[in-house]
């Protein structure tokens, strides 16, 4: 076991120390865009210039309007200073000094920038050729280093992130070490293009986005439905397995309820403004289910023989994200997450904690997202964005970081990445074109129970505190539903699909026997059609395959006489023939067994 352990740090290292080369690369190729960019539109304003999980970016303000046009031309430009082998060159700056270059050199964004440089931290800059950065590092060598790269594409961004602020132009770019990494990496985008959740969705007919309704909010069509309501029935019926307790919460609370728990003022900025009904009572819509269920506990005294008391809701909440972040159903502003809400002794919290991190890896052994990594986020020691008993963020930090260990789950720590009231074991998931997604948390907390007073009688007959674990196996259904779909490229698993079989009579002379069968096929509580239409076979199995139903059962002449089906399951072409029955029961056993 510890020689596993090893190996998995081993690896862990050494993929970090390849993303540390990686970023450098990147880094220095978003100055390599600037420079080019400065070279032939010598009065464009710069702002920052990051690596990025893609590649990189770079913001500009120009009169001058981009295109994907341009590309071409800013790409060559920045060809000649990779081929001029420019050294990126470190220096320093007095705050005094760097304000009077950006001065005279008329670039009020950096200029603003050192401002966000604090006192006591040096002002450094990196210059490759002409141009001359503020920037932290690091770089490459030279800009010979810079072998492989592409611009991608053109956004909006608002400086700073605020819409109050001027809007810059943003391009996008990335960069690898070789060629050849360049070249699949661009093959896997065009892969990605094809498996767009949001082409996919409209397709086949899964979610629509209004903006009568609203940016960002989620309607789900009838086949998203069925989707969506089986991954429900998946998780309800595991929950009750496990001894949870369905519960349901209001969309709105009020504001002193958040102010309580802490999630108003710490994500005051992703929130929706205040509902006021009158002058005295003032409403929030729901970021967070966690107070409610708290709420919820408290309502009743508990016994230590009681718990743990685990509380489940699938619950809607309300993010505000920016315009300019929201993407299909993977960022949206209403979700509705598979929450819930374990209170429990000191003593039960290394139990819970294990049947949470079961309950996520079942959840995506299902799905086959088997590739996967595990990360302890933790508090950052030097932020005040944290609350509570340093102690308590000792004891849950250690017990994350020991089951996962002991459940040997490769995982690494994460400073400045837990919830402001609790570490979390967070699951980054991997889907078939190597993407990483962040899906399941799970998270230990002894700070809201300790905010809202919370009480269970121990066995001294003495008031104790319960811990809290926070668990979310899919995250939400709305970033689940658009990973899966990216995923399976629309090609959902029997269990899943929206329509599992459809039945194709040959020629009209086989309705009836189509009709037969469809009926025995309902009765089952399958999810089946029938094409009546007066198309050849041939087209029907087109318009079949292009729906993407799972298994298509075709009858002829030959299947009435048989009393059998001829089986098609979609792109995986013909399976043979099957009687009916067998057929069926085959079936049900695949769609019950959650068969991938």
């Amino acid at each position: 076991m510890e020689g596993a352990k090893n190996e998995i740090k081993r690896k862990s290292i050494e993929e970090r120390q390849q993303m540390d080369e990686l970023s450098r690369i990147r880094h220095s190729c978003a100055h390599v865009l600037a420079t080019a960019v400065l070279r032939i539109w010598p009065d464009a304003k710069l702002d920052i210039g990051p690596p990025t999980d893609e590649g990189f970016y770079y913001d500009f303000d120009l009169e001058h309007r981009f295109t994907p046009e341009d590309f071409e031309r800013i790409e060559a430009e920045m060809k000649k200073v990779v081929k001029e082998n420019q050294t990126f060159d470190y220096s320093e700056k007095s705050r005094k000094e760097a304000k009077e270059y950006y001065q005279s050199i008329n670039q009020p964004f950096k200029l603003e920038r050192i401002d966000d440089i604090p006192e006591s931290e040096k002002i450094t800059f990196y210059k490759n050729g002409e141009f001359l950065d503020l920037c932290a590092g690091p770089h490459v060598p030279r800009t010979g280093n810079v072998k492989a790269f592409k611009l991608l594409r053109l956004a909006a961004a608002y400086y700073r992130g605020n819409e109050k602020n001027p809007q810059l132009q943003r391009i996008y770019g990335t960069a690898f070490k070789n060629k050849t990494q360049l070249k699949e990496w661009l093959e896997a985008q065009e892969e990605a293009k094809k498996r767009d959740h949001r082409k996919i969705g409209r397709e086949q007919g899964l979610f629509t986005l209004s903006s009568t309704v609203g940016q960002g909010l989620v309607l789900w069509m009838p086949k998203g439905g069925i989707v969506r309501t089986e991954l429900q029935n998946f998780m309800q019926s595991e929950l009750l397995k496990r001894g949870y307790s369905p519960v349901f919460t209001p969309h709105i609370g009020s504001i002193e309820l958040y102010k309580k728990s802490g999630h108003f003022p710490y994500y005051k900025d992703s929130q929706y403004p205040t509902i006021k009904a009158d002058e005295e009572e003032e409403y929030l819509l729901k970021p967070m289910n966690c107070p409610h269920h708290i709420e919820i506990y408290a309502a009743e005294k508990h016994s230590y023989r009681e718990l743990p008391i685990r509380l489940a809701e699938f619950g809607a909440v309300y993010r505000y994200e920016q315009s300019g972040e929201l993407s299909g159903m993977t960022r949206v502003r209403g979700l509705t997450q598979d929450d819930a809400h374990v209170f429990c002794t000191p003593e039960q919290v290394e139990t819970e904690i294990r049947d949470t991190v079961d309950l996520t890896l079942k959840t995506l052994r299902t799905l086959g997202l088997n590739d996967y990594r595990a990360q302890v986020s933790l508090r950052d020691p030097n932020s005040d964005k944290y609350t509570g008993d340093p102690a308590n963020w000792d004891a849950a930090e250690e017990t994350l970081g020991r089951v996962a260990s002991d459940m040997n789950i490769a995982h690494e720590k994460a400073p400045g990445e837990a919830a402001f009231y609790g570490p979390k074991l967070d699951f980054m998931v991997k889907d078939c074109l190597g993407r990483e997604w962040q899906l399941g948390t799970v998270q230990l907390d002894y700070n809201l129970p300790e905010r809202f007073n919370l009480q269970y009688i121990g066995p001294d007959n003495t008031p104790h505190r319960p811990v809290m674990i926070h668990r979310a196996p899919f995250g939400s259904f709305e970033r689940f539903m658009g990973i899966l779909i990216e995923h399976f490229a629309g090609n959902f698993p029997l269990w899943l699909a929206p329509e599992q079989v459809r039945v194709l009579p040959i020629t009209d002379l086989q309705n009836d026997y189509a009709q037969k069968i469809y009926s025995e096929l309902k009765v089952a509580g399958i999810r089946a059609n029938i094409d009546l239409s007066g198309e050849k076979i041939a087209a029907k199995i087109r318009s079949a395959e292009t729906a993407k139903v799972h298994h298509m059962f075709i009858v002829g002449k030959k299947e009435i006489e048989s009393e059998s089906v001829s089986i098609r399951v979609h792109g995986k072409g013909d399976q043979g023939a099957k009687s009916v029955s067998e057929a069926i029961s085959t079936l049900k056993i695949d769609i019950s067994g959650r068969i991938l």
